[in-house]
Order: structure tokens, then C-alpha cells, then sequence
């Protein structure tokens, strides 16, 4: 076990298994050079507290569960690096974060509900590396009524 993965271990979580795209047009990730870019994630995602697979903001579903949602999101991108990469350690640096929430026109707490895979990102690879560029905006729709997708860009070693 690597070192972020005995940081996601202290933190008390384990990665799930990755993501498998339902059709070959696209995948959970593409490389070019030392990038990573992440597709979108926000399906089958691990069963922890507070998180809601689907739903609406401003409807259903809480910024509190949003959050936890967005957490669990982000160990679903984790474990798409992971199957890419063979060992976390090789993600040298989170990049961006692009994350959309699922909710009604006059939701504006966009920025809370992604904090979640923020803070995680931040707590597991620190201040200088996991600190990332992000935008959090809201969606009347997401696809398959999920909650929460986000994708993103990290640096490889």
C-alpha cells in the first residue's frame, strides 16, 4: 500500500472499485503527456453516511449530504487514477475540479456541497499538492437524476 493510499486508510476510507464506462466511446480517464483527465464521475458510488446517489438540491437531498456525496465522488475518481496509474503515489498533484450539482434554479450552494472531494483531495495530498483550481455550479439535470459529478485534471510523476 502506497503512501495516499495509508492516508485514505487513516482517514477511514477505501477506494471502490473503479467505474466501468457502459459504452467503449469513452472511458474513466485519458493521458496525454505527465496529465490525467477524469470523465466525469458520480455513479455507483460506496455506501457511506450521509451519501445520496441520486436526487435534487433544493428538493431532497441536504448541503450535508451533498457534501458526503461529493466525498464519496471523489474516492470513485480515485479509484478510476488508481486502475490507470497502478499506484496513487504516481499523481504528483491535483490540478482542477470541475463539480455539478443536480438542484433547483434558486440552490446556490454549489461551492459547500463540492467542498467535500476538495477538503479530501486537500486532506490526503496536503497543502502544496492538493490545493487545485475549481468551479462548482448547479444543473437542473444531471444524467441518470445522480446528485453530484465532478471530473477533473491532476499531474503525474
Amino acid at each position: 500500500m502506497g503512501k495516499i493510499e495509508a492516508k485514505l486508510k487513516a482517514l477511514g476510507y477505501e477506494l471502490p472499485p473503479p467505474f466501468v464506462f457502459p459504452k467503449q466511446n469513452r472511458t474513466g480517464c485519458t493521458q496525454a503527456g505527465s496529465l490525467l483527465f477524469l470523465s466525469g464521475h458520480g455513479l455507483d458510488l460506496p455506501k457511506l453516511p450521509g451519501v445520496r446517489q441520486t436526487g435534487k438540491f433544493g428538493v431532497d437531498i441536504t448541503v450535508e449530504e451533498g457534501y458526503a456525496t461529493a466525498r464519496a465522488v471523489a474516492l470513485t475518481m480515485m479509484a478510476t487514477m488508481k486502475a490507470h496509474c497502478g499506484d496513487l503515489d504516481r499523481v504528483k498533484r491535483v490540478l482542477r475540479l470541475f463539480g455539478m450539482c443536480n438542484c433547483t434554479p434558486d440552490f446556490a450552494q454549489h461551492p459547500a456541497v463540492i467542498d467535500g472531494a476538495s477538503d479530501l483531495f486537500y486532506e490526503v495530498w496536503g497543502h502544496e499538492l492538493g490545493r487545485h483550481a475549481r468551479s462548482a455550479v448547479g444543473h437542473v439535470s444531471l444524467p441518470r437524476g445522480i446528485a453530484v459529478e465532478i471530473n477533473g485534471e491532476f499531474e503525474l510523476a
